[in-house]
């Protein structure tokens, strides 16, 4: 049976402002009706396949958990990474799982930031690449190129083995992003393709390669895996075993070393979207060559990308630009220079700014937070709670908060006191004082808070009882 495994780690740097650490590319809607991660899902639907799983990071567990719920794939199928140690161990940690529920299946390994646009062309390549992987070779898709590019490594191919129509290739090495020339050469050679980082093979097949050139990483997910724990919607790893594990690609520590490497050709109009202007290149665009979304106005404007939140973009006289405008942050730059969208971050970053980081509206397990005000001594949010869903008891010893109620209907809870509000009531909680939110209702519940005190951090909520798992 066939397993996929979508790898939905990674931060999307260069995709800021719009892709920030604690919500990054994976988890927004930059092509198609659903997130990056959704469409992957949902490029599965025709493909004979048990249901994904799915591997991220711990901070992204409840985004994961909740689009997985959208579309009704949400079956403790979700593996949780605490530490990033690269595509080699995050594999093995899917093949060990893998194998403890099903005898050997097949893993179907993709990125959930990928766009296919020609699905019929990826399950056909899916149905060549069963063929090879059921006889037990290691399967590597490569993207049939449509220029030279230099921000993809390469793959050339070798021998040809066929088997009742389905074409496969030996593979004759893995090369690094090359300089243009040379990409050149290789694209005019026909004997290269794209590396998408896409594979498929038997789970113990790939931990049989494994421990074969780094036994190492083998050993460290064997032991993270067997002391992790279940949850009801998360597997868990345990966090200082894994930290000792050491971090490698799929590439380095298995598929450059194995004799059994093949590679299926793919030609689906792919696209790993590493930049705003690769996002340009296959979206639908006016007369003009520009990318719209959003509220904009232009004039003697081409060959732009604007992405707007909530406020009118209007751009006169300009060519080759991208501009994004989030709440709390504008990028403009040069299409040529997209890649350098990356240093923006590294300020951020060496600045201690928060931006690189989270965006002004925080998604929490219960719902959302749009920071409205923020100061020193003062912050205002509007949050809004999802039906059924509650903040964890909590209290606070710098700040007090006060709750003004928009729409439906809260259930607080102050100390020993329970009591429900409605729109346009409010409550005030000192500090010190253990509290909690519920919403009761079938709509969401709008409120505004208002937090005052001598210090706002995130780290002076201290969860006396959290129902997500929470420290």
């Amino acid at each position: 049976m066939l397993l996929p495994v979508i790898m939905a780690g990674g931060t999307g740097s260069r995709l800021w402002p719009m892709s920030r650490e604690l919500y990054p590319k994976q988890f927004l809607r930059l092509y198609g009706k659903q997130s990056m991660l959704q469409e992957t899902v949902l490029r599965l639907d025709d493909v004979d396949a048990l249901e994904p799983v799915v591997i991220c990071n711990e901070e992204h567990r409840f985004l994961v958990a909740e689009q997985l719920r959208q579309l009704n794939k949400l079956s403790q199928n979700i593996i949780l990474e605490p530490v990033g140690r690269n595509t080699a161990p995050a594999i093995a940690l899917a093949a060990l799982n893998a194998i403890t529920t099903n005898e050997d299946p097949i893993l179907l390994v993709l990125a959930a930031d990928h766009i296919i646009n020609n699905k019929a062309a990826f399950h056909q390549a899916v149905e060549s690449a069963l063929t090879f992987a059921n006889r037990g070779q290691l399967v590597t898709f490569g993207i049939v190129p449509t220029g030279a590019e230099t921000g993809y490594g390469y793959i050339q191919r070798g021998q040809q083995e066929v088997i009742n129509n389905d074409v496969a290739y030996q593979v004759s090495r893995f090369v690094e992003k090359p300089n243009k020339e040379t990409a050149e050469e290789y694209v005019a050679s026909g004997e290269y393709y794209w590396n998408s980082g896409m594979f498929m093979f038997r789970a113990k097949r790939y931990l049989e390669e494994l421990e074969k050139f780094r036994p190492d990483i083998l050993n460290a997910c064997k032991a993270a895996i067997k002391k992790g724990k279940d949850g009801d919607e998360f597997i868990k790893i345990d966090k200082e075993l894994f930290i000792a594990c050491p971090d490698d690609s799929i590439d380095y520590a298995v598929m450059e070393k194995t004799t059994d490497a093949v590679v299926v050709g793919l030609d689906a109009e792919w696209s790993d979207v590493g930049s705003w202007s690769a996002l340009w290149e296959v979206s639908p665009k006016d007369s003009k060559g520009n990318v719209l979304t959003g509220d904009t106005y232009l004039h003697n404007a081409n060959n732009c990308y604007i992405n707007t939140d909530e406020k009118l973009v209007a751009a006169v006289g300009v060519d080759n630009l991208v501009i994004i405008n989030t709440k709390d942050a504008v990028l403009v730059v040069d299409k040529n220079q997209v890649q350098d969208v990356k240093k923006v971050v590294e300020y951020l970053k060496a600045n201690c700014r928060s931006e690189y980081k989270r965006h002004r509206e925080i998604y929490r397990p219960w719902g959302r937070c749009d920071v409205v005000v923020q100061t020193e001594r003062f912050n205002v949010n509007r949050i809004t709670v999802k039906p059924g869903a509650a903040f964890s008891m909590q209290m606070h010893h710098h700040r007090t908060e006060h709750w003004v109620v928009l729409s439906g209907t809260g259930e607080v809870t102050i100390k020993d006191q329970k009591f429900l509000l409605t729109e346009n009531q409010s409550t005030f909680i000192p500090i010190g004082a253990h509290h909690r939110l519920e919403n009761p209702g079938k709509i969401p519940l709008e409120l505004l808070e208002i937090q005052s005190g001598s210090y706002l951090g995130d780290d002076d909520i201290i969860r006396i009882k959290d129902q997500y798992g929470r420290c």
